[in-house]
């Protein structure tokens, strides 16, 4: 696994997701406070403390740089087809689990509760963040052959 590549491919991948969330309502799609969503429910989870939109937007930019290791470690040598598709497939599952984890944690429900503006908004950020995570991560680094020694 290369570290720079990961977390490099992390802060992009986030970054860009975080473009997409800040722009949804112009296209139609609903808000999605990540920052604010992030902060109450690190706030609630230490004993109700004061934590600012700033520290749940930085718990955002972790989670991207960490799922970003996490597929560059555990999925980038084992999904299907090119850096793209094995990104995107990637993206898809980090989904999947944010909406049975992550929405039903800020009140949200599992799915979203059937709001299929946020399932969608949440389907392209992720698609989009794990298809950049694919592409800046590229292929995984195989492992070094052992060449014979010559005779």
């Amino acid at each position: 696994m290369n570290l720079k590549r990961a977390v490099a491919a992390g802060l992009v991948g986030t970054a860009v997701m975080t473009c997409l969330m800040l722009v949804a309502p112009v296209l139609g799609l609903p808000r999605l406070a990540i920052g604010q969503l992030l902060s109450t429910l690190l706030a609630v989870s230490i004993a109700f403390l004061p934590i600012g939109p700033a520290a749940g937007w930085a718990l955002h930019v972790a989670f991207g740089v960490l799922l970003a290791i996490i597929y560059a470690a555990a999925f980038a040598g084992r999904l299907p087809g090119s850096p793209l598709a094995r990104g995107a497939l990637y993206g898809v599952l980090v989904f999947v689990l944010a909406q049975l984890t992550f929405m039903p944690l800020v009140g949200a429900g599992v799915f979203s509760r059937g709001d299929v503006p946020m399932i969608l908004g949440s389907l392209l950020g992720h698609l989009v963040y794990g298809g950049l995570v694919g592409i800046i991560y590229g292929e995984p680094a195989s492992a070094p052959s052992v060449a014979p020694k010559p005779a």
